[in-house]
């Protein structure tokens, strides 16, 4: 209960503070109570300046249409980075919050992977219910034996290893949240998912892939990211409406869905390729890999 109200009783934002201060406040903050309260409080402000600007109002509606037929089971969100001490990130947990109230989500059915969250903001997190994934996590994605990749399996789906983001979904409607992490996660998550059945229950908001397509050369794309590459005729796509209070924080995001029909109508040899992606050739590689942390 107390978690709940925690997040649910807003209070009015402050406004006049520069992120500066906001971040120098955070600093001297203990690592105790008061600290973890104040976390909890500057959520609280960033979600009552989500609802008063009209741009969650707008966002929702982007969210609800692919999400209407089978709303997601659960929710995985990957690198969303220091919101105890950075404005962007707080405003990225605070949308991420008011996502699951509006999917009905519970809390205890989301897990939260970054191995840059403070003690502070773990136990922020852990007081609104969320599940924290280990950072030492390795999982066998669906289609892999366990001896293949040599380790075990858990809950909440299927992660090899840490932020790299190869989670299967394991057959229950999954929303990944994912906002500006690397096109190596997307790539790894595609893989680990790589049939109609799986993709078709899955649902990500982060960076755009059409974005993704237009910003690399088509050789690049389909060396290093062969898994987006290959899914772009199977994905629709609606991009987070724009507003100029929030352009640093949710810019080029949309949320991704993969209609089975479309998926179906791949050529068969678009699913016969499983390689696991490895990114030997890659010069700009934007995931944490495991020993990495």
């Amino acid at each position: 209960a107390a978690a709940a109200g925690g997040w649910r009783a807003g209070r009015a934002r402050r406004r006049g503070r520069g992120k500066k201060e906001e971040d120098d406040d955070e600093e001297e903050e203990g690592e105790g109570g008061a600290g973890i309260e104040a976390v909890l409080r500057r959520l609280r402000e960033a979600r009552d300046d989500l609802l008063s600007s009209g741009f969650w109002a707008a966002s929702a509606g982007a969210v609800r249409a692919p999400l209407g037929a089978e709303p997601p089971a659960r929710c995985v969100c990957y690198g969303l980075g220091r919101f105890g001490r950075c404005p962007i990130a707080r405003y990225q947990l605070a949308f991420l919050l008011l996502l699951l109230d509006e999917l009905r989500v519970p809390p205890a059915r989301c897990a939260l992977f970054d191995p840059a969250f403070s003690e502070r903001e773990a136990a922020a997190l852990r007081a609104l219910g969320l599940c924290l994934l280990p950072e030492n996590e390795v999982r066998t994605p669906p289609g892999h034996t366990a001896g293949a990749r040599g380790r075990g399996s858990a809950v909440m789906g299927s992660v090899v290893p840490g932020q790299e983001g190869k989670h299967g979904i394991e057959g229950a409607a999954t929303l990944f949240y994912m906002v500006h992490c690397g096109k190596a996660l997307y790539n790894n998550l595609l893989w680990s998912n790589w049939s109609p059945a799986a993709l078709s229950k899955l649902v990500i908001i982060g960076n755009s892939f059409r974005g993704i397509e237009e910003r690399l050369l088509s050789r690049i794309l389909e060396r290093d990211y062969s898994y987006i590459a290959k899914v772009l005729k199977g994905v629709e796509e609606v991009a987070l409406p724009s507003h100029p209070r929030y352009l640093d924080t949710f810019n080029d995001t949309s949320v991704h869905w993969f209609p089975l029909d479309k998926l179906q109508e791949l050529s068969p040899e678009v699913w016969d390729f499983v390689e696991e992606p490895m990114y030997q050739d890659c010069e700009d590689l934007e995931i944490i890999r495991k020993g990495e942390e």
